[in-house]
């Protein structure tokens, strides 16, 4: 009889076997409709995470030393003040808008927050399970991170140490008013943290520039206060999920809303019937390529694109863009603020009111007939699992007296940030098919855009298989290598495509909604290289690096377009 030996799994298995335990679990909770973090659902989370050892989340593995660009990273994206309670509850858009709670927005990710009491944050979630996910694995590496600061509070007897009870005091002063050394703070943080002092002093310095959190002394007492709560008085941490919340997911409420909202306004704009070009980019990008040289005429010397970006992107700006959009919206743009719950804004540019001599060198095209005119319409960067929210319902037949109309699609351009696996931040990927991870879901596709739209650009080009993750915050080496160096031969991850071609492609060849010819442009800007030490998201944003990939992108699916 002939053995059979088994192979031993590999690193990168036993790590998407980790994600996929994630998942499973936050899914049951969810349904479920509340969890501990440190009962025994919460526990099984806590061990998925620290066996796949993301890299967004460096030193999560270590027991000892507290992970600070991470929870930087984290905080950035979660309310300020939801280190100080005990009780999350994370809901639907129920009606919290019209109460006097008090209302925070996170800087990094654009949510409504209400804290209800001391100890009690509600955060409304409205962009689908990919949001509920990626909010529960930041908040499970909380607490992950909590339980070191406890430990290193605590002596051998579980009592709290002579530091814990110096930064105790040290907080109470801050918040008292009171003159502190800073200095001083930092040793204490040094052990309590276990990191060194030059590393404390740079995250703080850190922590104070993003003035929507707090400052890390705050942030350290609180989470070590409410681990300690629970580890000796046993007062529970807990997560709940309201029942509007679990009975909306997946019905696509927001997203009908939101695409219902956008035909309503080229209907009543008539511009339903013009040809239509549908981009997924930031919200200033495309506005500024078509109006930036005429609103800034007086203001700053035309050179080109790119430097007139360069100077709009930066901090002290502020009355320039204001300008860009002033002019803009006097000149044929329309601007539709988001009353849906999805956060995506939606800019829709009617070309028709366009005049040659007002657009920059760049941009020239041969204008046609107003009917025959393109009409752009630009939708600000989805999340995860809402990319195919907002494409579906976007693509669907709008109803008008009860005749049901299609949107006149010719083209459909996704722009987007995404991490890298060969270049470096600021590259450029193009990718020609999507898969899916942790499932057999791949789409391939004809992408309208190629490298030689991008030659002499000055910048790293690279075509190939882009990976759609669950989520960017899950990934480590070990998964990310293996995508890279096995035949999937993958140039980078981000976390809508699959979303979106799943959309475009049931629009094209099933609802026959869209016609089979409509052309497909995408493209990635590399915000990221999470192979690389130190160029992980964690590291902080691209800044004006990100400047010149967005506009070479930009461009190349404008002049798409346009010229069509």
């Amino acid at each position: 009889m002939t053995s059979i030996h088994h192979t031993p799994r590999t690193q990168a298995q036993i790590s998407r076997a980790a994600i996929q335990r994630l998942y499973v679990s936050m899914r049951h909770l969810f349904l479920r409709g509340s969890y501990k973090p440190l009962g025994v659902s919460g526990e099984s989370m806590i061990e998925a995470m620290l066996s796949l050892k993301p890299e967004i989340y460096g030193t999560i593995a270590d027991e000892e030393k507290v992970e600070l660009d991470g929870l930087l990273y984290i905080f950035q994206r979660l309310p300020k003040g939801i280190e100080q309670c005990r009780y999350i509850k994370l809901i639907s858009r129920e009606g919290y808008d019209n109460s006097h709670f008090e209302k925070h927005v996170p800087p990094r990710r654009k949510r409504d927050c209400y804290r209800v009491d001391e100890e009690q944050m509600f955060i409304e979630m409205t962009r689908g399970g990919s949001d509920i996910y990626d909010i529960l694995t930041h908040l499970t590496f909380m607490y992950i991170e909590a339980e070191k600061i406890r430990r290193n509070s605590l002596d051998t007897r579980g009592r709290k140490n002579r530091t814990w009870m110096m930064l105790e005091s040290f907080v109470q002063d801050i918040y008292a008013g009171k003159d502190i050394n800073v200095e001083v703070g930092f040793t204490y943080l040094n052990t309590i943290l276990g990191r060194t002092y030059d590393e404390i002093a740079m995250t703080y310095d850190r922590f104070e520039k993003s003035s929507e959190v707090n400052s890390l002394f705050e942030i350290t007492y609180w989470l070590g206060k409410l681990s300690m709560d629970e580890f000796l008085s046993q007062i529970d941490r807990e997560i709940t999920f309201s029942p509007a919340l679990r009975e909306s997911l997946g019905h696509h409420i927001y997203g009908e809303a939101w695409a219902n909202n956008i035909k309503n306004t080229l209907w009543d704009n008539n511009i339903f019937a013009r040809p239509i070009h549908i981009v997924s980019a930031n919200l200033h990008s495309v506005m500024n390529c078509f109006y930036a040289k005429s609103a800034l005429a007086k203001k700053v010397k035309y050179q080109n694109l790119e430097q007139f970006a360069e100077i709009l992107s930066q901090d002290n700006s502020a009355d320039l863009r204001q300008m860009v959009l002033k002019y803009a919206l006097q000149n044929g743009m329309i601007q539709l603020s988001d009353t849906s719950g999805t956060n995506i804004g939606v800019q829709i540019f009617d070309t028709s009111k366009f005049e040659s001599k007002n657009l920059p060198e760049e941009l020239q095209f041969k204008p046609k007939e107003p009917e025959n005119s393109p009409v752009i319409i630009v939708m600000d960067y989805a999340f995860g699992e809402q990319a195919y929210e907002t494409m579906d319902e976007l693509l669907k037949p709008f109803m008008i007296d009860n005749k049901r109309m299609n949107l006149n699609v010719k083209s459909i351009n996704i722009m987007g940030k995404a991490g890298i696996l060969e270049g470096g931040k600021g590259d450029i990927m193009i990718p020609t098919a999507h898969v899916f991870e942790g499932t057999a879901d791949n789409y391939p596709f004809k992408n309208a855009l190629t490298l030689s739209d991008f030659k002499n650009c000055g910048l790293g080009v690279y075509e190939g298989t882009m990976i759609t993750v669950l989520g960017t915050s899950l990934q480590n080496k070990d998964i990310l290598t293996y995508f890279l160096k096995s035949s999937w031969k993958a140039i980078g991850l981000e976390m809508e495509g699959a979303h979106y071609q799943k959309a475009i492609q049931a629009a094209k060849s099933i609802r026959k909604s869209i016609k089979p010819d409509v052309q497909l442009r995408y493209a990635y800007y590399a915000s990221d290289n999470p192979l690389e030490t130190g160029s992980t998201l964690a590291s902080g944003s691209l800044g004006l690096d990100g400047v010149k990939p967005t506009y070479q992108i930009t461009l190349a699916m404008l002049k798409g377009c346009i010229d069509s």
